[in-house]
């Protein structure tokens, strides 16, 4: 007696082993590109400009350098009032954190660029830093570039 059915099983296995290396091919891309898109997709970039009223390196496992650069004359919500408005970064490169602390106080122009989602290595805020355009003197304290 011939088993003629063991011919059509194995084509029949292939196609299955197809299917779950295609599907799971599919997941990790899809998982690849959702973390490209949520961690290192630059979201946006600009320039910001203010005083400089801290900055610091901080953490406990990842220290990454962080800041805030104060916005002054921006208009309240209430007539006639001027607000201020903090602007805080984080800060990548070891050249412009050393620019940086060199002008704590002072007026600054920067340049960022916005992810959607902070990496703890990367710092604690989607805006990075990565160039220090402009520096001026701020309410005398630091004169020193």
């Amino acid at each position: 007696m011939e088993n003629t059915n063991s011919g059509s099983d194995v084509p029949q296995k292939k196609s299955k082993g197809k299917f779950w290396t295609i599907l799971i091919l599919l997941i990790v891309l899809f998982v690849a590109g959702f973390g490209y898109y949520r961690y290192f997709f630059v979201f946006g970039e600009g320039v910001k400009a203010g005083q400089l009223n801290y900055f610091v390196k901080k953490g406990y496992m990842f220290k990454t350098n962080e800041g805030r650069l104060i916005q002054t004359g921006i208009r309240s919500q209430a007539p006639g009032n001027i607000a201020s408005n903090e602007f805080m970064f984080s800060v990548t490169d070891e050249k412009v954190a050393e620019q940086l602390n060199k002008n704590a106080g002072s007026n600054i122009e920067v340049h960022y660029k916005e992810y959607i989602s902070p990496l703890p290595w990367r710092g604690v805020t989607v805006y990075i830093v990565d160039s220090l355009i402009s520096t001026a003197p701020g309410n005398g304290i630091n004169t020193q570039n």
